[in-house]
């Protein structure tokens, strides 16, 4: 008897371990998707905003992991009541409980990252004429209030969470959530200068750097599987083994017949294979996928990437007519498939409605835009939101950096 005691004891500490280490493991991959959005966006700017936007990247990650660690987590996990809307207002990330699957700081890390990827969006929405120290602080008021809030009323237990809503990996908690606090910012900071003609046309500003975007979008491809496959919580087992397997095939899917489906609408469009649609296209498919990478058949996860990488072309298109400037796509990918997401759970999962998807994708919208657009107004009426014309002509590398990212690069004019 003693010794089956044992055995039992041993088992439930190597559960607790493997669970442990896939959880810390799943984290430095969402980590290092911070990577893929400072390349990403650094890729689609023009080179005199480089450097700028990836101090954007950097700095964004870590008030994240401060903000997050001080107060977020509490708001969002801690001594909250279930099918609440208003959350504790602690510090710190609590105490271990007894009899829990993994350790408490890797579930901290794990969510911290996701933190910050909601935050990511928000850079290259504003990118090439937001003031560096606007951004900066948007990002301790959504790091450490605006996200935890929305994400204690859902992954935290609260009223969206007790209405049936269905989120598994975040489409609509964090990824509509860092599009609806761009286009938030984005709406008041207003377009690039030459964006958009006076007769209504839309001028091309093409970035510097494709071959960077390229490894930005493989990165965060990478980063996706610790993204929805971590989301699954435990490994264990069987039956959870089993289930993040198919999340990785089915989130691997879905971004492959995005990245098709964007290259056919854009060859069916222009006759050219847009490079630029066609990464956007692949991220639409990791988004759409991941309000449920689960229940969905193989087949079906193929079809959702198809529809959201088709759809974002068209997206992107839409907001340029109405003179949305998004010098990266990222409302487009994050928001809009980020909300068909959301919409197409209750085609594979039972558990879901459609009705309640609407309800919890509108709650989200709703709060994050309006928080995150009484911070911008705050921020503009105060410390102003935008750089000036001269800064915006010579590029904020000067201005807010003082570095060039490609100091050796000379444009050479014909003298003809």
């Amino acid at each position: 008897m003693e010794d089956l005691t044992q055995l039992g004891l041993t088992v439930t500490e190597l559960r607790f371990a493997l669970d442990t280490f896939y959880f810390l493991i799943s984290g430095a991959l969402v980590m290092w998707m911070a990577a893929g959005f400072a390349m990403l966006e650094a890729g689609l700017v023009r080179s005199k905003n480089t450097t700028e936007i990836l101090t954007k990247n950097v700095c964004l990650y870590s008030i994240a992991c401060v903000m997050y660690l001080i107060v977020g987590y509490n708001i969002m996990y801690v001594d909250n009541s279930e099918g609440g809307w208003l959350p504790s207002f602690g510090s710190l990330i609590g105490s271990q409980s007894e009899g829990a699957d993994h350790a408490l700081e890797s579930d901290f890390f794990f969510q911290v990252v996701f933190v910050a990827t909601a935050m990511s969006i928000v850079s290259g929405a504003v990118a090439e004429r937001m003031k560096l120290w606007a951004f900066l602080t948007f990002s301790v008021f959504m790091t450490a209030v605006i996200y935890p809030i929305e994400g204690y009323w859902t992954w935290g237990g609260g009223f969206l969470s007790q209405a049936g809503f269905v989120d598994f990996a975040g489409s609509g908690i964090v990824h509509m959530a860092g599009a609806a606090a761009a286009i938030s910012g984005v709406l008041l900071l207003g377009a690039r200068k030459g964006k958009y003609g006076a007769n209504g046309q839309v001028n091309p500003i093409p970035g510097s750097n494709l071959p960077m975007a390229t490894l930005g979008m493989f990165i965060l491809w990478m980063g996706w599987f610790g993204f929805n496959g971590g989301s699954q919580l435990l490994l264990s087992d069987a039956e959870n083994a089993s289930a993040v397997a198919k999340i990785f095939v089915n989130t691997n899917s879905a971004a492959a017949f995005g990245a098709i489906s964007a290259l056919i609408v854009c060859r069916l469009i222009w006759g050219k294979a847009d490079l630029t649609m066609i990464l956007n296209g692949a991220l639409a498919g990791l988004v759409a996928i991941t309000a449920d990478p689960l229940s969905p058949s193989l087949v079906m996860a193929g079809v959702i990437g198809l529809v959201a990488g088709g759809l974002v072309v068209f997206s992107i298109v839409g907001f340029d007519r109405v003179k949305i400037d998004d010098p990266v796509g990222a409302i487009s990918v994050h928001g809009v498939a980020g909300l068909l997401g959301l919409v197409l759970v209750p085609l594979s999962n039972a558990e879901a409605s459609l009705l309640t998807q609407l309800y919890g994708a509108a709650v989200i919208f709703a709060w994050v835009f309006l928080a995150s657009s009484a911070v911008w107004m705050a921020l503009k009426l105060t410390m102003g939101i935008r750089v000036s014309q001269e800064e915006e002509y010579n590029g904020m590398d000067a201005s807010d950096c003082g570095i060039d990212a490609y100091p050796e690069f000379v444009s050479v004019k014909s003298a003809n």
